[in-house]
């Protein structure tokens, strides 16, 4: 007797967990006003507006040869520094470099972000980059980081060479 009750029970519980339904009405989840966190999808930023917040924090920054902060930077340092900080391209430091660099095209070919080599003495170099509408930004001698005119007659005659590094 005892053992038919032994095989009796297991069966009980077979059939009982099988059976199991939940309540009719179950209570709604309690609503919450989290709200989920959409990614904001921020436009890339064109090369132009790269380089123009580039010179709006060095804007009016002292010439120094050989500088590389704004206490004092002169012209291959403020391009070797934009590229770097700006376009996240590593180029050579000195405007010699800088000049042998990239592919040599035709003034009337220049695009936003090319260098213009200009020959400002027998022996001194000098360099900018293109920002648009007939202006570059460099680090001038004599006025520091600033937007400067390629119609200017002064940079007219002494434009040497265009270069595209990207």
């Amino acid at each position: 007797m005892i053992y038919r009750i032994w095989l009796i029970i297991p069966v009980i519980f077979l059939f009982s967990a099988c059976s199991y339904h939940p309540p009719a009405r179950q209570k709604p989840l309690a609503r919450h006003n989290y709200k989920i966190p959409v990614p904001v999808k921020r436009p890339k930023q064109s090369i132009k507006q790269k380089l123009l917040n580039q010179y709006s924090g060095w804007k009016g920054a002292p010439y120094r040869y050989g500088g590389l902060s704004k206490q004092g930077i002169d012209c291959s340092g403020f391009v070797f520094l934009t590229f770097k900080q700006q376009l996240g391209i590593h180029i050579p430091r000195t405007t010699a470099k800088q000049s042998q660099s990239g592919r040599s095209i035709n003034y009337r070919d220049i695009q936003i972000g090319d260098l213009l080599f200009f020959k400002t003495d027998v022996k001194v170099r000098h360099v900018g980059i293109y920002v648009g509408d007939q202006q570059f930004i460099h680090a001038s001698t004599s006025k520091g980081v600033m937007l400067s005119d390629i119609d200017n007659p002064y940079w007219q005659q002494r434009f040497w060479k265009a270069k595209r590094l990207r």
